[in-house]
This record gives C-alpha cells, sequence and structure tokens, in this order.
C-alpha cells in the first residue's frame, strides 16, 4: 500500500465535475456519457438526471467488453471460472501452470486489463461522491429536485453507489482511494489499503440505507425503473438490496481463509436476512451492456468450463479419473459429466448431452445453465482446461443481439452468504434449509440432517454432489460436507452473474491454485501520477500470491 499525494486539481473546477490532473490520475473525471457536465450540475434536474444513471455506470464498469479489455475475464480464469488459451483479456497468462505473477510493467501486455477497472471503479465513487455534495449544495440553496423527499432518495442513491464502487475496487485491488462527500472534490486522497476502503465502502452504505430508508424519503417511491433496469424497486426492496451488498462485500474482501475466519459473520448474517428476496433482474441491452458473459464466451476460444471445480458435479467416476492424476496430466476435453444437478447437461453420451443443450435453433432447456457442446467447436489447448462444456445461462441474451434479462444479484448468493455464517456458528439446521432450497430447484436430494462441520452429505460415493478432492494426496475424492455443499450452491449461482465471484470467494475459502495472485496492484499509471513506484503481485514464492490450498491444487 502506497500513502503519497500527487497534485490536487483546482476547486473551481473539480466543484462542477473535475477537471484535467496528470493523465494517469483516475480521479480526474469527465462523463462522456453526458458530455455536457456543467450544464447538466447546474439544475437539480441535471444532477437528478445524472443520479439516474449512475448504476448504469456501475453496471457498464465491469460488465462491458471495451477495447482495452477489463479484469473479470482474468478473474474467472484464475478460479477455474473459465479457461481461455488465447491472449485476450490476459487469458492464456492469467490461467498458466504454474501461475505467473500480475506484472505491472509500463507497458506490460495486460497494463491496459490492469488499469481499466480501477479506473472505472475510482472514477464513479468520485463522480457520485460529487453528486451527494450537489444534492446538500441544493438543498442548503432551498432548492429541490423535484420533492423534499425525492432529494433524499437521491443523494441515498448516490451514497449507495460510492459505497459499492469503493466496495469493488477494495475486492480486487490491494489499495485505493478513500472519496466521500466528506472528501472536498478539489482533494486527491492518499492511497489506502483494502480493508479501510471496504470500511468506508459500508459506511457509505449504512449512510445511504438510513436515509433512503428513512419515513422521510418514502413518497419518493418506487425508483424509476431506468436506474436499474427493470426495476422500479419499492423502498422496502431498495434497502433490501444494499443490505445483500453490505453482506457480499464484507466476506467477499478477505484475501485469505485466515481473513475469511475473521469477518464478521453475524452482520453478514443479519444484512443477508434482511436482504433481497428475490433475484434482482436487470434488463440489458439499450445502454446496459452484458459484453463478455452474454456475448463473448460465445465465440471459440474465449471460454470453456475447466473440470478443477466443474467436475465436481460428476457422479459416474470421470472427476475421480480425472483428479487421479497430476495437474500436467490431467485432460478434460473428452470427459463426459454425469450428474443430478440439472444445472448441467442431462445424458449418458455426449451426443445425449448435445440434444438435451442445443445451442442452435429457438430454444434451450429451462433450467440449464452449461451446455455440451458439438465436437466441431472444441479447441485444443491445455488438458487440464479443456472440457465439452460451456456456461450458456444467458444463451436467450447472445440469441437477441445482447437485450434480455440478466440475473445481477442472484438470491442464492445472498442465501448461501447467510449459509455459511450459520455453518462457522454451528446452526447446521438454519443453513442446511438454505442450502437445500437452492438444491431442490435444480434436481438435487437434500444434504441430509447434518449435526457437525466434518460429517459428509447423504448421497453415497455413486450420488452426492459436490465431490470433492481428499488430502493428503488430493488424488481420490469423497462427499463434501456442508460447507462444500453450500461452495456448490454458491458458485453455480454466481457464475457469470457476479463480478469475479468465484475469485473474491475461492482465496478466501483457499481454493485457489497455489501461487496464484490473491488480488491486483494499483496501476503503474496511478503510481507514476502519484510519484510513486509501482510493484507486481502475486506468482509462485511472490508476495500475495495463495497457498496450497483446500482440493490441494
Amino acid at each position: 500500500m502506497k500513502m503519497n499525494f500527487i497534485r490536487a486539481t483546482s476547486a473551481a473546477t473539480c466543484a462542477v465535475l473535475l477537471a484535467a490532473c496528470t493523465a494517469g490520475n483516475v480521479l480526474d473525471v469527465k462523463d462522456l456519457n453526458n458530455p455536457d457536465v456543467a450544464r447538466a450540475y447546474s439544475t437539480p434536474a441535471g444532477v437528478e438526471s445524472i443520479i439516474g444513471t449512475l448504476y448504469q455506470q456501475f453496471n457498464n464498469g465491469w460488465n462491458s467488453n471495451p477495447a482495452a479489455g477489463n479484469i473479470q475475464p482474468a478473474a474467472g480464469y484464475m478460479s477455474f471460472e473459465g479457461f481461455s488459451t488465447l491472449a485476450n483479456f490476459c487469458g492464456n497468462s492469467r490461467d498458466a501452470v504454474p501461475p505467473n505473477a500480475i506484472i505491472n510493467d509500463r507497458g506490460n501486455s495486460c497494463d491496459a486489463e490492469n488499469l481499466y477497472d480501477f479506473g472505472q471503479f475510482q472514477k464513479l465513487a468520485r463522480n457520485s461522491a460529487n453528486l451527494v455534495q450537489a444534492i446538500d449544495n441544493i438543498v442548503a440553496s432551498n432548492n429541490t429536485t423535484g420533492t423534499a423527499a425525492e432529494d433524499i432518495r437521491d443523494r441515498s442513491f448516490a451514497q449507495f453507489v460510492v459505497g459499492i464502487s469503493l466496495g469493488y475496487t477494495a475486492i480486487i485491488y490491494d489499495s485505493g482511494a478513500i472519496v466521500t462527500n466528506k472528501v472536498a472534490s478539489s482533494a486527491i486522497p492518499p492511497l489506502s489499503g483494502y480493508q479501510a476502503l471496504m470500511t468506508a465502502a459500508l459506511a457509505q452504505i449504512d449512510s445511504a440505507i438510513a436515509t433512503g430508508g428513512s419515513a422521510a424519503a418514502a413518497s419518493a417511491f418506487p425508483l424509476p425503473a431506468a436506474w436499474i433496469n427493470g426495476n422500479g424497486l419499492t423502498q422496502t426492496q431498495f434497502v433490501q438490496l444494499m443490505h445483500s451488498w453490505k453482506a457480499r462485500l464484507r466476506a467477499g474482501v478477505a484475501r485469505t481463509p485466515a481473513e475469511r475466519a475473521a469477518v464478521s459473520w453475524a452482520s453478514v448474517i443479519a444484512d443477508a436476512q434482511a436482504g433481497i428476496t428475490s433475484d434482482l433482474v436487470v434488463t440489458v441491452g439499450g445502454g446496459w451492456n452484458c459484453s463478455f458473459n452474454c456475448s463473448t464466451i460465445f465465440s471459440g476460444g474465449y471460454h470453456e468450463m475447466p473440470l478443477m471445480i466443474f467436475g465436481m458435479a460428476d457422479t459416474s467416476g470421470t472427476y475421480a479419473t480425472y483428479i487421479s492424476q497430476p495437474i500436467g496430466s490431467r485432460d478434460g476435453s473428452q470427459l463426459l459429466i454425469q450428474t443430478p444437478d440439472l444445472r448441467f447437461p442431462q445424458g449418458a453420451t455426449r451426443a445425449a448431452q448435445n440434444t438435451d443443450t442445443p445451442i442452435a435453433g429457438t430454444t434451450f432447456t429451462p433450467g440449464r445453465y452449461y451446455s455440451n457442446r458439438v465436437s466441431s467447436l472444441d479447441v485444443a489447448g491445455p488438458g487440464y482446461g479443456s472440457s465439452m462444456y460451456d456456461h450458456r445461462r444467458w444463451l436467450a441474451i447472445f440469441r437477441a443481439s445482447g437485450v434480455g434479462n440478466m440475473v445481477q444479484f442472484p438470491k442464492g448468493e445472498n442465501d448461501m452468504l447467510q449459509a455459511e455464517g450459520l455453518i462457522y456458528a454451528g446452526n447446521f439446521a438454519a443453513a442446511q434449509a438454505l442450502i437445500d432450497a437452492s438444491r431442490s430447484k435444480h434436481g438435487l436430494p437434500s444434504i441430509g440432517t447434518i449435526t457437525s462441520a466434518t460429517q459428509v452429505i447423504q448421497g453415497g460415493i455413486n450420488g452426492c454432489v459436490p465431490h470433492v478432492p481428499q488430502p493428503p494426496a488430493f488424488t481420490t475424492v469423497a462427499c463434501g460436507n456442508i460447507l462444500e455443499a453450500m461452495k456448490w450452491e454458491k458458485r453455480n449461482e454466481t457464475a457469470y452473474a457476479t463480478y469475479a465471484a468465484w475469485f473474491q470467494d475461492g482465496r478466501g475459502w483457499g481454493d485457489m491454485l497455489a501461487g496464484m495472485p490473491i488480488q491486483w496492484p494499483v496501476p503503474n499509471e496511478e503510481m507514476d501520477s502519484r510519484q510513486e513506484p509501482f510493484y507486481n503481485m502475486g506468482g509462485v514464492g511472490g508476495a500475495g500470491s495463495a497457498a496450497k490450498g483446500t482440493y490441494g491444487f
């Protein structure tokens, strides 16, 4: 973590938004979606109109496929959520075995990807904080965006976006700048470590809950449906969403099993219990992007599902054979996964599974998240990363040229956050109820009555899901325990829906490949602008890398 300041911008210019400072400083913001920023900020209606675009900017910041690339695909490659043989999105650098460090030199081959997300989240935090200040100035001058209730609602929404933008900076990078409405728009804060960033993020969301959930704001709801596209959230639903975000961020910031254990799980449980009661589904298209998850992964070479973790669905013995081999000798390209989990294609042959999950035509089997591709579309590559399976949950969006409904905060994720905390608290019955509710939707039986953290779930070696590699050699498999059953549900519900979900959970659970980076360094462009040395992260033997963990990877 680096703590030096850089040159500040002028207060007069920053009061509008932020003007040009050093070229690499991501806190210098111009909103290219609203090029006439000064004019928009000059009226209450203009301020409110920009606030209404903040969540769209947040969505597009991580859910796009810019020419420069971004981090989301790489985070998936690093945590076995996906695999790629291509250099695009740094695929063949980030999923290498043994793992590579994140090189942060000027002009490195992944430079654009390393920078993009940092810039998006930090700029949006600054934009949103400036808008909170703008609302306060409007109210102080006895003006209004429409009504006093709308002023409070708008302020709450902007502060919520400050919180989630700081939160995702903390999830991915080892440090970042804490920018809130309490920070003068002319100030450039020092870099703070990820835990301090997360503390600030959670405080922002707490403040947003207090104001947005107040009686004084009630008449301003529901939210305009365009603010979170397709969702005219009631006041209660908006507050529930913010609680779920707090649960997600508080758990996800942990870098190691020790940090995961130190999370305030009582707080996670409380927020999850106060959280969403159904999936948050966002309508993408029309300026709401879903480029990689809903488009790019349908192109050969950008994506396939490695069997290192997905293979745990298998009950036929295929995964056991795969795991019995050294990682360098594993070849998943022709291994057929047979499982009662209905998120996976069904059938005892590849041809049957091809038929069960067709990617051509107008239909896709309801409930399937994954498909078995036809062999003519197979891509050659390292055996451990290859398989005949692809993620196809958003196939309908792809077929509709990027328009459709995408789950962006699964209720299953919220429930599994609660279940994880309950497991650590020893409340296995309550955790089991949440896990079984998710499993039952996808054809999986109850995990059975669980009375200890080490007890295996029911089903027997030929019937249980998931099958988990076993110590000390990790070349055999057995039925998982209640924690592994929870992890299985969370992984499948968040795959290609939640930003870097497998990455943030994998490092906290200790499930990453040994030597894999567990966070990104502050990009060299930002460090240059702060006149500080840049640095690398991770790699075998390097600082900020995963230890050999749960599955012996």
